[in-house]
């Protein structure tokens, strides 16, 4: 399968299987659009049609450039069979039922109330509770013991809002460092936090133990107080973005992400992202609100539209600021075109419900932290273990050729199949598709595509 579009100026042709991109001019870009449904004959007569206006558009030319695509197609370069959809059900049995990272929820509960919130306000559709230590040790162990021959592992510390129970955090992060050796393990622990409770103590000791800090900002103040309030009704922005400046001054600017969340009062999130820029934060990420159809705060069929050409700005205003020597990072728009990740992680995505689950207060143990409070999602907890075989297989057995709506997609081996908690509650099965997030998210792997054709055209990459 081909994916052509044109976009900034490049021609750009994705052979999707083998993931070779190619920037080529118009007419080669016309030949590749041809190439599969017609003979050499009827493509140099439609294009020298074409082209009649063009003197340098000759036979001969056209001939050369369609010998050229035939040798891309021999060497596995365009028009690539799929040789993947066979051994798609096997990777993640392979793996077994290694774990390598978990979600901790440390708090069910939080000190702001978010009307867009996917946790309900920190509850999750119960009680409020702080994680105790011993559920935590417990979570860890369960996590070492069923790692495998794994070195590396992570943790996540989430709510509600971590931050109430810090405390809590700190042993467990204590904890987990008096492990590694005799285990022959390596944690990696990040944090996301609202940053209301942030003070010179969280600043330290996340700097010297968080791998990476994810801090919750909407962009323009009207925005962020719109929906991020607390109890009494009254925004946040003033309290936390002091706070949260002090603490990327403090890590030298690196390992954060300040993650903002667009609803129908902002599609032109552009204009939050430039907010961000100004305050002087680079590490930006900006996702999609996901909601229950009819919230007020659902992406419309017009707002997408919006949300779509905002993506295609962002992507040129990156590259403009590149040039000004003031680059900014985007995470949706991270590619890396000569690695990037194995076919595994192509095909069998985050490993959400086999590599990766979600701890709750009382250790409970969920696919993933959007799926925690639905009961029939529940997979065991971390005294006992996964007791839900059946679900950990419907999980094992979800990947990028689960779904036939994704056949004839051409960013599969992008996104993998796609969110299974977005599935699931877009349509009760984790075999799903949640059309506007397959929507949203082609376009970004199109823009972040482009920039990274951009800077190898321009001898960046």
């Amino acid at each position: 399968m081909v994916h052509q579009y044109q976009f900034n100026g490049y021609n750009i042709v994705l052979d999707t299987c083998s993931g070779a991109i190619h920037v080529v001019d118009e007419v080669a870009y016309d030949i590749i659009a041809r190439y599969p449904d017609k003979t050499a004959d009827q493509i140099v007569e439609e294009l020298l049609a074409k082209y009649a206006d063009r003197p340098d558009v000759t036979e001969e030319e056209l001939r050369t450039c369609i010998e050229d695509v035939e040798s891309l197609v021999k060497a596995g370069k365009l028009y690539t069979p799929d040789t993947f959809a066979d051994m798609a059900g096997t990777f993640k049995e392979r793996s077994g039922n290694v774990v390598k990272a978990l979600c901790l929820h440390v708090a069910h509960t939080c000190n702001l109330n978010c009307a867009y919130c996917f946790a309900s306000q920190g509850k999750y559709h119960g009680e409020r509770a702080l994680m105790s230590f011993e559920v935590g040790k417990q979570a860890l162990d369960f996590l070492i013991q069923n790692s495998g021959t794994r070195t590396n592992l992570e943790v996540d510390f989430f709510g509600g809002e971590p931050l109430m129970n810090w405390d809590v955090v700190k042993e467990l992060v204590a904890y987990a460092r008096t492990q590694e050796e005799p285990h022959h393990k390596k944690f990696r622990f990040t944090l996301t936090t609202n940053g209301m409770l942030i003070d010179d103590d969280v600043i330290d000791f996340a700097n010297r133990e968080m791998s990476n800090v994810v801090l919750s900002l909407d962009g323009r103040k009207e925005i962020h107080d719109r929906l991020r309030v607390d109890y009494a009704g009254n925004g946040s922005y003033d309290r936390i973005v002091p706070k949260f400046q002090k603490l990327v001054a403090a890590r030298g600017g690196k390992n954060y992400y300040m993650r903002g969340t667009f609803t129908h009062a902002n599609p032109d999130f552009l204009k939050d992202i430039q907010c961000m820029l100004d305050l002087g934060f680079t590490e930006l990420s900006m996702e999609p609100v996901v909601c229950a159809p009819g919230d007020p705060a659902e992406l419309t069929a017009e707002d997408r539209k919006i949300v779509m050409e905002q993506y295609e700005e962002l992507a040129k205003l990156m590259l403009e600021r590149e040039k000004e020597g003031r680059p900014f990072t985007f995470y949706h728009y991270m590619l890396d075109l000569t690695g990037g990740p194995c076919i595994y992680k192509r095909i069998s995505g985050c490993g959400s419900g086999t590599e990766y689950m979600a701890v709750t207060p009382w250790g409970d143990l969920y696919p993933c932290h959007q799926f925690v409070g639905e009961e029939r999602c529940k997979l065991g907890d971390v005294w006992h273990g996964v007791t839900n075989d059946a679900l950990r297989e419907e999980f094992r057995s979800c990947n990028a050729y689960a779904r036939p709506e994704c056949a004839d997609c051409w960013a599969r081996l992008y996104c993998s199949g796609g969110c299974a908690a977005n599935a699931y509650h877009a349509t009760g099965s984790i075999r799903g598709v949640y059309e506007p997030g397959c929507e949203l998210f082609r376009k970004r792997m199109e823009c972040a595509i482009m920039i990274q054709a951009a800077r190898a055209q321009e001898g960046q990459a």
